[in-house]
């Protein structure tokens, strides 16, 4: 190094020819890892999980462990209603579920497929329900819902009450009363029918305005009414319907 007569210091030849003869810097390459497809799918499955309703969470995370117990027919039969749901590439399908008075099995499957399809982040799935004739929601089914884990209020009271009936978080409440299938507010063309029981199978040979139907018939419990067996009943078929609902959408998420 010298120093002029200004006082700068400056580099010699000898000291900066090594410099100058340098090949360029290389540059700095910056490798940013994307999460996978499966990853984001598993996130974005927790959330909807996670929204379902903290008083139902216990009762959802063991029946998601009992498909084991769905007999190989009625997993033909569901496998089936999934196939359908899944021909529709935007997911998004609406199911009405159909017994003679609408006042038991109809109700529980219309509530569990709804909570299912939340559960399994299957945004499209519309599910109503709905009978041959009118009745009301038989208190029962409340009742063996609310030992489940819904939250569940009635809003109008008299004969034929109205339900609403919360199953997640960042979700509006089910409504629930008995009807009859085409109802005003109930899907009346390009829908999937499921019957619930048999009676109603055989009463209605045609279900007007539904794309697809399906059996899918359940034991009424209604015949444990004001026996000592009533809440058993009650209580295993809920739980039947649940594990079964919960497979169906399952099977509808597994292609998403």
């Amino acid at each position: 190094m010298r120093v002029n007569a200004g006082g700068n210091a400056t580099l010699t030849r000898k000291k900066t020819a090594h410099l100058i003869d340098q090949p360029l810097m290389r540059p700095i390459v910056f490798v940013i890892i994307m999460p996978t497809i499966s990853a984001i799918a598993v996130t974005d499955a927790n959330t909807h999980q996670n929204s379902i309703l903290e008083s139902l969470q216990a009762y959802v995370s063991e029946i998601v462990k009992e498909f084991d117990q769905i007999s190989a027919e009625r997993r033909s039969v569901l496998g089936q209603v999934a196939g359908e749901m899944r021909s529709n590439k935007e997911f998004s399908s609406q199911l009405t579920f159909i017994c003679t008075h609408n006042s038991r099995r109809s109700h529980l499957s219309q509530v569990w497929a709804q909570t299912a399809a939340t559960y399994y982040g299957l945004e499209g799935i519309q599910t109503f329900s709905g009978g041959t004739e009118s009745t009301a929601c038989n208190i029962r089914t409340v009742r063996t819902m609310r030992r489940a884990g819904y939250l569940i209020v009635d809003s109008t009271g008299g004969e034929n009450p109205t339900y609403l009936i919360r199953h997640a978080e960042n979700r509006p409440p089910i409504k629930v009363f008995s009807k009859v299938y085409n109802i005003a507010g109930n899907p009346t063309e390009d829908f999937i029918a499921l019957m619930c029981c048999d009676q109603a199978d055989e009463e209605c040979p045609v279900v007007y305005g539904a794309g697809r139907r399906f059996a899918i018939h359940y034991a009424d419990p209604k015949v444990s009414d004001s026996t000592e067996k009533e809440t058993t009943v009650y209580d295993k078929r809920c739980r039947q319907v649940a594990r079964e609902m919960f497979y169906l959408m399952s099977q509808v998420a597994e292609s998403k």
